[in-house]
């Protein structure tokens, strides 16, 4: 205290060290943050990724633009770009057509057996590339329950695969935002006259259609870059830049055009992130939004969009989703001597084309993704709290944005570009005398990169449903910013930790791409043996191929139902 002239007024604070009236301990906590995630993104992302731009772009240390000139002036090369954008774009409107009406029952209608259902078509998404090549395979293959339609090796068999892939995107990202816009507009439309398809299509569609073209671009983005479903279904007839990839790296050793090819598919994948991010941004901004038991309403046979729901649903269920599953399962118990499980048994034995039995790949699978889930966890954990801060400035909402989309492109950027970008730039990286491509690090590390913005999109949308108020009063009755951060963003995101970590193990568990270049010979993962059986001759490698599939989709699909419980009730995805 000081006195003045016979007045005490109080001393001045003592001067605390900080960055604008910032506690310097806060800012080196957020810039932590930050930067840890940074770090993983650069060296193991950005990194891999400019080496194969490099072997594009340089020759000798010196630009030289003649790889691209070479490359793209092959009839292949333009052949593989068509048939890339023309499998995405057909699977994307398969996708969108069949999953709208999906979002709505699912999401705007109440049912006996909905929550079932949900988790149902939930599943496709998270099985394995190469288990949902298989199961489409044993189906459409001479033999299959529709070996007689002749579809097997053709177009039309990719194009229903990746439809039953990303099914559950269109269902998720549109049906998310539905249970939350507000029934009251489609009223009003409906109480002026107008009919129930003409409320939909000037009222509710409109409102959709952000999400819509979110769903769309995410779908023709996973579409592009589905390397084990085509590599199982198509071959080298209809391949995709993404498997073009591997046959010029695994068979040719073509690394220049292969890292040509990467860096057209690096081209498609930002314009599609971006149309991405530019939908999704829109999906956010203030709609007349409710809570979801406000807005959903029983089943309406009576109603022409109910009913119209109803049946392509009930069809896409089980025509599309429910039997190459079933199929997997029953040809997998089919034996040369009659039914029975003798291909099961086979996968505690060693093949002919493998080193370790196909138990002790699901050991290692198991293993690895254990590991790459807590990496994922971590990395995409710290981007989620960032990303999830509200700026009050234009320039750290837009640097905020920034971060959020830089996370988001191992999404979409192929893993076999990150696996083949590992090879290239892990040999003594950053002058290190340290080969990592010799090491079972690079694994699990690859697997994380592709699972961190699945974690993102999981945790975020719980972060961003926290009331700011709550921070205020904790904050106004003397919690420190570290406090508050435990006690109420940490408190609500570990809610969405279950379904982060189901997303994130399911995706590691059955990571093909990265993999298939990385995995050594005597460790290889599930997916990797799978795929060597099915590369092989003979009734008993493809049986336990099919066995092992079957075991491969249960353990992924099992470990997403349960932590599918864990979900927060009433928040939506944020992909």
């Amino acid at each position: 205290m000081t006195t003045t002239l016979g007045r005490t007024r109080p001393a001045a604070p003592a001067h605390r060290p900080g960055v604008g009236g910032v506690p310097l301990g806060r800012v080196l906590a957020w810039a932590a943050a930050v930067a840890v995630p940074l770090l993983f993104l650069g060296v193991f992302f950005a990194w891999p990724v400019a080496a194969i731009v490099g072997r594009g772009f340089v020759t000798d240390g010196a630009l030289d633009l003649g790889g691209f000139a070479d490359v793209l002036s092959r009839p292949r090369t333009w052949r593989i770009v068509g048939q890339t954008l023309t499998q995405a774009t057909l699977g994307t409107l398969g996708a969108v057509l069949l999953g709208v009406p999906g979002a709505y029952l699912l999401h705007r209608c109440t049912f006996r057996g909905r929550g079932a259902l949900r988790a149902f078509v939930t599943v496709p998404f998270v099985l394995p590339t190469v288990v949902v090549g298989v199961a489409f395979r044993s189906l459409l293959v001479e033999g299959g329950l529709l070996g007689g339609l002749g579809l097997d090796g053709t177009r039309t068999a990719i194009v229903l695969a990746l439809v039953f892939f990303n099914y559950a995107v269109v269902v998720r990202t549109v049906g998310g935002l539905w249970e939350r816009l507000d029934p009251r507009a489609e009223q009003a439309a409906r109480s002026l006259g107008a009919s129930p398809w003409r409320a939909f299509r000037t009222v509710t569609l409109p409102a959709l259609a952000p999400a819509i073209a979110s769903a769309a671009s995410l779908t023709f983005l996973f579409c592009a870059t589905a390397f084990g479903t085509v590599l199982v279904l198509g071959g080298r007839q209809f391949g995709t830049v993404e498997t073009e990839i591997w046959v010029q790296t695994t068979q040719f050793l073509d690394l220049r055009a292969a890292a040509v090819l990467s860096v057209v598919q690096l081209v498609v994948v930002v314009a599609a992130l971006a149309l991405a991010g530019r939908a999704r941004a829109r999906t956010e901004r203030a709609l007349a939004l409710t809570e979801p038991v406000d807005a959903a309403h029983p089943v309406r046979l009576r109603d022409p969009l109910d009913r119209v729901a109803v049946v392509v649903t009930a069809v896409t269920a089980l025509g599309l989703l429910a039997l190459p599953l079933v199929n997997l399962v029953v040809r997998s118990l089919r034996t040369p001597d009659g039914w029975g499980l003798a291909n099961y048994a086979r996968l505690a034995q060693p093949a002919d084309v493998l080193r370790v039995s196909p138990w002790e790949a699901t050991v290692t699978s198991l293993r690895v993704a254990l590991d790459a889930t807590v990496l994922a966890l971590v990395v995409g954990g710290l981007v989620a709290l960032v990303v999830s801060r509200r700026p009050r400035r234009t320039a750290g909402r837009r640097a905020v944005a920034g971060l959020d989309a830089l996370f988001m492109l191992p999404l979409g950027v192929s893993a076999v570009t990150v696996g083949f970008g590992f090879l290239v730039s892990m040999d003594r990286p950053f002058g290190l005398p340290l080969d990592l491509r010799t090491s079972g690090v690079l694994v699990p590390v690859a697997q994380a990169v592709v699972a961190v913005p699945l974690v993102v999109r999981t945790v975020l949308p719980v972060l961003r449903a926290i009331d700011p108020r709550l921070r205020e009063a904790a904050a106004t009755l003397g919690a420190s910013p570290g406090r508050v951060l435990r006690t109420v963003d940490l408190a609500v995101a570990v809610r969405s930790v279950g379904l982060a970590l189901g997303f994130a193990f399911a995706a590691s568990l059955g990571e093909f791409g990265a993999t298939s270049f990385l995995a050594r010979p005597e460790d290889p993962t599930l997916p990797v043996v799978i795929f060597r059986l099915l590369g092989r001759p003979g009734v008993d490698n493809y049986g336990t191929a099919l066995a092992a599939s079957v075991l491969l989709a249960a353990l992924t699909a099992g470990i997403v139902a349960v932590c599918e419980r864990l979900r927060p009730p009433g928040v939506g995805s944020s992909w």
